[in-house]
């Protein structure tokens, strides 16, 4: 049976069996509490590649950080140390459902699904900066969102958006 986005759901694996999971389930690192980590879905690798290909087939980021006129309006964020507030509420102004499910893919063998009300809340746990570059997207890629291992946050939509001024006076790479 190929994976699909109708079929994605049942490729849900158990939190122990994630690579990932001591982001979400070590006190060292960030341990969320059972009724979140009860919503977060980590799939299995055959979802997380279908993902990873969906991705790659969309040349969604053919360019930096995505293809030239795939999205109308580009909008991002930098992570610095102790603006945690101002990307929550950056984030928050995405205009997202909180409920609404989204596929978060790290690469071609560790994705999850989550509540976007949770990425808010612990995009942190969720996102390395160093180590991770995260593709973040719902299945109309409507909107993508990625976060750059240099803690860069990018966020494009095909709607008319208008973008944040919080970030303007910094520099980044695209």
């Amino acid at each position: 049976m190929s994976i699909d986005f109708d079929n994605i759901f049942q490729h849900v694996i158990p939190m122990d069996d994630f690579r990932l999971k001591w982001r979400f389930t070590e006190e060292k690192y960030d341990k969320l509490p059972d009724q979140h980590l009860d919503k977060l879905k980590p799939l299995d690798k055959e979802a997380a590649k279908f993902l990873w290909d969906y991705i790659a087939k969309t040349n969604l980021h053919n360019d930096a950080p995505f293809k030239k006129d795939f999205f109308q309006t580009i909008d991002k964020a930098r992570i610095l140390d102790g603006n945690k507030k101002e990307i929550k509420k950056w984030l928050y102004h995405r205009g997202l459902p909180f409920d609404k499910p989204i596929f978060l893919s790290w690469d071609e063998t560790d994705a999850m699904i989550v509540p976007w009300k949770l990425l808010i809340k612990y995009f942190d746990s969720f996102y390395y900066g160093g180590s991770d570059d995260l593709t973040i997207i719902d299945q109309s890629l409507n909107w993508a969102l990625l976060f750059f291992h240099e803690d860069e946050i990018y966020f494009g939509t095909k709607k008319d958006f208008k973008s944040s001024e919080t970030f303007t006076d910094i520099d980044f790479i695209y």
